[in-house]
């Protein structure tokens, strides 16, 4: 099967040399990748700005902001037989970035910030009958409630939930995994390799 999966932070430009970003790294969504790939699926993986080796036979675009991200992910969907958005996407981004270094000044500075498009909504707006497609919910509280929120309101097949109260970067994991048919699968803290091939299990099943 096609795959086209997601991963990593994005970066929204303040001014040339200062970004809003998130301390995703990542691991996850390239271990994912890695497991569909020696699976023998075709993979595409579309990653924000991080420091992983990519993944052998994975086809992969890099990308920096979240308009860069949409604009990817966008363009292989159509293609894909499942998709996982694996990445943390900014839901924000400076109004108006400046085009020179800000110098500092006096008093404070305000940022306005603007919305970015909501790549997963949108995939599950347009999603074909016979695609699948998983997000993720990372959460510091509610997590089965929030997480079930986000899966009815983005049309997704699978959700899978993850507590990030002690932030992102680490490399164990714990995951729980929520079908759009009411079907609740837990899978313990494990290294993210280990956990990918298992959750690649449950949502293929």
């Amino acid at each position: 099967m096609k795959f086209l999966i997601s991963a990593g932070p994005t970066r929204e430009k303040i001014d040339p040399v200062r970004f809003i970003t998130n301390f995703s790294s990542g691991r996850m969504g390239y271990a994912i990748a890695n497991a569909a790939s020696c699976l023998g699926h075709e993979v595409t993986l579309v990653s924000g700005p991080v420091t992983l080796p990519e993944p052998e036979n994975v086809r992969t675009i890099h990308v920096e902001s979240a308009a860069e991200m949409a604009a990817a992910i966008h363009a292989n969907a159509p293609d894909a037989d499942v998709i996982i958005m694996a990445a943390a996407v900014a839901d924000y981004r400076p109004a108006n970035p400046e085009t020179h270094k800000m110098k500092k000044m006096p008093g404070e500075l305000v940022l306005k910030l603007e919305r970015t498009e909501d790549i997963l909504a949108s995939l599950g707006k347009n999603k074909r009958a016979d695609q699948i497609l998983v997000g993720f919910a990372a959460e510091t509280d509610d997590l089965e409630q929030n997480a079930l929120g986000k899966l009815q309101r983005k049309n997704l097949d699978w959700i899978a939930a993850n507590w990030v109260a002690d932030g992102f970067g680490t490399d164990t994991n714990a995951l729980l995994l929520l079908c759009r048919d009411g079907r609740k699968v837990i899978l313990p803290s494990a290294e993210k390799a280990v956990l990918a091939g298992k959750m690649l299990d449950t949502i293929l099943s």
